[in-house]
């Protein structure tokens, strides 16, 4: 609550709270878990692979009155500083890195993001891959490659035998 435009040190509780028009404003802060879709964006791997990547961001504001303080639109800047860190942590890993071990990449991006959204009130719960995309050219190469190593082994199979 903004009382003449100051924030009082203490957020209002549920239930009915008094506000005097026009001299104090009522912001409502949810407090629940909230989910964040994260807008697709074209990233750049440690082996200069382009492809294109969706996150979804779980969160919840812990305290009302640091949130209010300290963001302006709460649901925005997760989001924003979300982008900035997946590009700067994926950029970190090799393609086969990422699609293997999307928990470790999860894992690494949720710390950071928690660490760097603790001073607004906000708390990370959790960071998740919604979808992969990889280019078109990448998903032949990778095929090929497969198929390679699955030749390879049958042949080195059939020589045992």
């Amino acid at each position: 609550m903004l009382r003449l435009g100051r924030l009082l040190p203490e957020a209002k509780t549920a239930g009915m709270n008094l506000v005097l028009w026009p001299i104090e404003t009522l912001y409502r802060i949810n407090l629940r878990l909230e989910t964040l879709d994260v807008p697709p964006q074209d990233i750049i791997t440690r082996d200069n692979v382009f492809r294109k990547s969706e996150r979804r961001l779980l969160f919840r504001v812990v305290d009302a009155n640091l949130a209010m303080s300290q963001v302006r639109i709460i649901n925005t800047r997760p989001s924003q500083l979300a982008q900035t860190t997946l590009r700067s942590i994926v950029g970190q890993f090799e393609l086969d890195e990422i699609l293997s071990q999307r928990d470790k990449v999860n894992a690494k991006l949720q710390i950071i993001l928690d660490t760097d959204t603790e001073p607004w009130g906000i708390k990370v719960s959790k960071v998740e891959v919604k979808q992969v995309d990889i280019p078109e050219q990448m998903q032949r190469a990778i095929a090929r490659q497969a198929e390679a190593e699955r030749e390879r082994r049958a042949k080195d199979h059939s020589c045992r035998g």
